[in-house]
């Protein structure tokens, strides 16, 4: 029934959302990971935007007072796409915009000459409180100024940098989480032969030790797989479905060239918007896709859950970044993946064969849970909170 209803959904987020609606279908970028029918787009209403706050974990003392009409962003037609000028961003919300000197880069500053964002010509990511995220177009420069893609100030950097402008695009703390072990059976995922390293045991590992952070936190949590068994991709999100679950993770492991260390984190790219790796099927740019319901939700999710990944683990910035990966495009809760470590890298690979780190991963991500369940009440403070916290286990290793 979960995955009829899932199929059934007609609605769409992208032609009218918030402040004018988005720029015209671009060419995308992506690899799709199973083959599912979308279903098609019909127009979403637009949210009225909301009094401005920092963009801060900490609750805040009232809920957001909604403006008693959207804000159009002007825009400028290049390249066939609307942009919108980076120094009017910056306008709007009391920023300082600035070159760096020497450079093709514009910094965004505060009141207070804190650095907020940075923007370079020709970068399909910027840098929002020095945590890179990845953008669907690329930055261009025209006539002296820097310009970011009209879907891109909607999709991305209004949700994050003023989540409380979409605070009714958002849910309440969630108390049902899915944890979603990559790979396993048949499946072993990337590997680390040197160490005797499998993918599928690494991430169930983890799982099983966030788990218990969060069943301490007082979550209801469901493993999509709790032994080593082949689990498809296309029954990952109908568990979470099953279990009316109001957040997924899911957890893997990485690799690449040898060179490479860090955390990658991936949300569900948004109908029209260019995902992050090559799109060989451009059908699925346009298309509407259930876990699309949730587009203000993911990226602030992935946001809070790579910021504090990448601060709490000490190790590179990989990035915040959009694919229409199969265990996402379906989800009807918000919904998340992590590559928490290269083990095609030998001193993280070495890191990760110890149970200690891999318990500081599990934290990790825990943490990364708080940061985003503390938005959630800040913006939402008369919905109920998340459960009550318990004593946490001691960790085993």
């Amino acid at each position: 029934m979960a995955r009829l209803r899932a199929r059934g959904w007609v609605a769409t987020v992208g032609l009218v959302m918030l402040a004018g609606g988005c720029a015209a279908p671009v060419a995308g970028q992506n690899r799709p990971d199973a083959v599912r029918a979308p279903a098609p787009a019909t127009p979403a209403p637009a949210p009225a935007p909301v009094a401005q706050a920092p963009v801060v974990s900490a609750p805040v003392a009232a809920p957001p007072k909604p403006d008693p009409a959207p804000r159009l962003w002007p825009v400028k037609r290049l390249f066939n796409h609307d942009y919108v000028d980076v120094r009017v961003f910056a306008e709007r919300y009391a920023l300082r915009a600035e070159w760096i000197v020497g450079s093709r880069t514009m910094r965004l500053a505060d009141a207070q000459g804190r650095p907020r964002l940075k923007f370079e010509e020709h970068d399909r990511s910027c840098y929002l409180d020095n945590v890179r995220v990845f953008l669907g177009d690329a930055v261009v420069e025209y006539r002296d100024t820097l310009y970011v893609s009209k879907i891109d100030v909607i999709k991305t950097l209004v949700p994050l940098f003023r989540p409380e402008e979409h605070a009714g695009h958002l849910p309440p703390p969630p108390r049902i989480i899915v944890l979603d072990p990559g790979h396993g059976g048949n499946d072993d995922g990337t590997t680390n032969k040197r160490l005797n390293l499998q993918e599928k045991d690494l991430t169930l590992d983890t799982a099983r030790r966030l788990e218990k952070l969060l069943a301490a936190r007082g979550y209801r949590v469901v493993l999509t797989r709790t032994e080593d068994r082949y689990v498809a991709l296309d029954r990952r999100d109908e568990i979470a479905d099953s279990a009316h679950a109001d957040l997924f993770i899911s957890i893997h492991y990485n690799s690449a060239a040898p060179s490479v260390a860090g955390v990658e984190t991936w949300v569900m790219t948004p109908q029209f918007q260019a995902s992050t790796e090559v799109e060989q099927d451009k059908s699925m740019i346009p298309a509407a896709y259930p876990g699309n319901r949730q587009d203000v939700a993911n990226i602030v999710l992935g946001y809070a859950m790579h910021r504090r990944m990448q601060a709490d683990l000490g190790t590179s910035d990989r990035g915040l970044k959009r694919r229409r990966l199969a265990v996402l495009r379906f989800l009807n809760c918000p919904g998340v993946l992590v590559e928490s470590a290269y083990l095609s890298n030998a001193a993280e690979a070495a890191r990760v064969a110890t149970p200690e780190y891999r318990q500081r991963i599990a934290e990790a991500i825990a943490h990364g849970v708080d940061d985003y369940v503390a938005l959630l009440a800040s913006l939402h403070p008369g919905a109920p909170g998340a459960p009550e916290t318990r004593p946490a286990p001691a960790p085993s290793h």
